[in-house]
Formats: C-alpha cells, sequence, structure tokens
C-alpha cells in the first residue's frame, strides 16, 4: 500500500464524476465484475479475515425503520476496508435521500493510520451489482437474453447494468409496487440503449431466464414474487433480504434450487437462506467460481444467488476506486490524525509543542 503517512485522501461525489469520466463506466463496471471474480477464485482466509456484518435497528414508529451497520475486511499485512451504511426505506419519502447511504474508510493495519475515506452509495452500487453479475455468469443459463427486474429503486440500475455486461440483454422486463418507479426506471437505465418494459409481475416471472429481485420490502411482508411460473432454467438474484425476518422469494422456490449464499453465516441470519434448514444451503459463490464444472448442471436449472453484501466485495471495489483515484490524481488529501508532535506525549500538538504542520486542505495531485 503506497500513501502519505501524514495524511487522508478524501473522495467525494466530484471526484467519483470525473473518475468515471476519465474510466468510463462501462471499463470502470468491466473490470469491478473481473476483480471481483478474481478475488473468489484465489479467496484465502489466512490473508483475508472477513467477518459477517454487524449492526443495529433504527426505531422507528410503528415499526423499526431499518439498520445501520458496518463490515470490515482485513487484508493480513496490508489493510482494513471498513464498510458504514444506512439502509432506511423511509429517507426516500421523508428526506429525498437515497434509501442507503454508507461510507467506506481505509486504515494501514501496521500503523493504524487512515489512509483514505469515500463515498460509499456509489461504491455499494457498483459492487453488488457486479456480485450479481458474477453470480449469474456461473449458474444462469449461458443463452439468458430476458432479464427481470422486480424493484425498480437505486439498486436495480446498477443491477441491470453489470448483468448487460455480461449476457446479450434482448429485452429487460421491469416491475415496481409503484408505477412511478418503474416508469423513470426506464429513463434512469436509457444510457444502456436497452429495451425496456414495466410489465405485470406474473407476465415478468413467467418470461425472464435471469430475475433479479430488490426489493425494500418490510420483515415479514414477503415473498414479492410467486414462483409458480418461473422458466425451469431461471436463475435468481436476491438482493433485498438485508435483516432478519426479510425474505423477498417463497420457500417452495429456495427448496427446488441451488441456494447460493455470498457469505453463509451472514445470509442464515439475514438473506434468503434464513428461510431454509442448513443442510438446504448449497455452496458459498467462492466455491462455485473455485469449482465452476461441479456446478455447471445447474445453469438449466433453478438456482438463487442470496445476495446479503459481502465484505470482500467491499475490499475489492475500494480497491479499485482508489487505484484510478491516484493514478488520476483525484481527491483531497487532509489531516485529520495527530500524528506530529512527541509520540510519547498526546497533548504535545494542542499544545502547540509540535512541529508545524498545514491543516488546511490541498489537492492530491503532486503529493
Amino acid at each position: 500500500m503506497t500513501h502519505s503517512h501524514s495524511s487522508t485522501l478524501l473522495l467525494g461525489p466530484s471526484d467519483l464524476r470525473a473518475l468515471v469520466e476519465g474510466v468510463g463506466l462501462h471499463v470502470l463496471m468491466d473490470e469491478l465484475i473481473h476483480a471481483l471474480t478474481v478475488a473468489l477464485r484465489e479467496l484465502d482466509e489466512s490473508v483475508l479475515q472477513v467477518p459477517k456484518r454487524e449492526g443495529f435497528q433504527v426505531v422507528g414508529q410503528p415499526r423499526p425503520s431499518g439498520t445501520l451497520g458496518w463490515m470490515p475486511a482485513l487484508r493480513r499485512g496490508d489493510s482494513l476496508t471498513m464498510r458504514v451504511s444506512a439502509s432506511l426505506p423511509t429517507n426516500r419519502g421523508e428526506a429525498g435521500l437515497p434509501t442507503l447511504v454508507a461510507s467506506h474508510s481505509v486504515h494501514d493495519v501496521k500503523t493504524g493510520h487512515l489512509v483514505a475515506v469515500m463515498d460509499g452509495v456509489f461504491a455499494t452500487a457498483l459492487r453488488t451489482g457486479a456480485a450479481s453479475a458474477v453470480a449469474s455468469r456461473y449458474l444462469a443459463s449461458p443463452n439468458s437474453r430476458v432479464l427481470g427486474l422486480v424493484g425498480c429503486g437505486a439498486q436495480a440500475v446498477s443491477q441491470l447494468h453489470a448483468l448487460s455486461r455480461v449476457f446479450r440483454l434482448e429485452q429487460v422486463l421491469v416491475h415496481d409496487v409503484d408505477p412511478d418507479a418503474a416508469r423513470s426506471f426506464v429513463r434512469r437505465v436509457a444510457f444502456l440503449g436497452l429495451d425496456v418494459r414495466p410489465t405485470l409481475l406474473p407476465d415478468l416471472e413467467a418470461r425472464a431466464d435471469i430475475l433479479c429481485t430488490a426489493t425494500t420490502v418490510s420483515p415479514g411482508a414477503g415473498p414479492v414474487i410467486s414462483g409458480h411460473a418461473l422458466q425451469p432454467h431461471a436463475h435468481v438474484n436476491a438482493v433485498g433480504s438485508d435483516q432478519p425476518g426479510k425474505a423477498e422469494l417463497p420457500l417452495a422456490l429456495l427448496r427446488r434450487s441451488l441456494v447460493v449464499p455470498d457469505f453463509p453465516a451472514q445470509a442464515r441470519l439475514e438473506g434468503e437462506c434464513q428461510q431454509l434448514h442448513p443442510d438446504q444451503i448449497g455452496p458459498d459463490l467462492a466455491t462455485v467460481v473455485q469449482q465452476p464444472e461441479e456446478f455447471a448442471g445447474w445453469r438449466e436449472r433453478n438456482t438463487v444467488f442470496d445476495s446479503t453484501g459481502h465484505a470482500l466485495e467491499d475490499h475489492v471495489v475500494t480497491r479499485l476506486l482508489l487505484d484510478h483515484a491516484r493514478s488520476l490524481g483525484l481527491g483531497m488529501r487532509v489531516e485529520l490524525e495527530s500524528l506530529g508532535g512527541d509520540p510519547l506525549d498526546p497533548y504535545s500538538q494542542v499544545h502547540g509543542e509540535g512541529p508545524a504542520r498545514t491543516t488546511s486542505p490541498r489537492r492530491a495531485a503532486g503529493t
């Protein structure tokens, strides 16, 4: 890891806009899908340590309004990537904010220094879409041409983007309980140049080769599809479940499918896997990527990717974005930590006894 030992690199929305302009959104997604595939194929738990997500229920009335959680990934001898996120469905209506708000930070594990802090809304969308693309590449029929999206919020945009980079999609069928969301989705993804059509749910289920559920359904209020009329080869990316009691898929579909969680310990508590007995749960995504021949026969049968969010994905996307930002000279460097002065005297800096140090922000270029 190369960085200044005294400053922290900050990447905000304007930096990410410049990054995408410099790299290209399609190139960035392609690179992320490749990097995540390689990371899953080479995953070594003795090198990368990833515990399950921890967090709090955010109390609302008349029921919990969301979650606030953190997801760390420790690369031994190198860095700690930490994602802190709030999933608050009420944000959209009450505050005009995204339902998911997040930040990513990177620490040097050798010194504890805070290396970088960046927006996590864009990164989360990218990595969750990329994870579905990787899973679908290994589990869906390679001839898949029709994608169904149930839930047309923010995450649906990157789901479609990522899957369009892996499959030659001829038609995209979308459904949302809010018709306005389905209609606006067509505009939001116009940059992809695909045939996107708001569709009744039964028709979507019957025609989709690949189906993604990305909803904010409340705990206990699912499932969001019936699963009765799915194609016999249909693959489902279940993206919305992120807390106990929340489920998007019917139990009958799970029981007849190969269910592949991103992170089993977490999926059993928060994902679709919480509906299943442990012996009904299939291999994790890393195993499928590492041993594709073992599961190739399932590509013409029903499969489910239980995507609850994996800190490995955060580690990969954060590293990719930081590498590009550094090469493009993007971001602002600030000094947030008291790293000067007498290391034996924590008051030396505030007493003004340490060496003179700049506290004004400076652009990253040339540092």
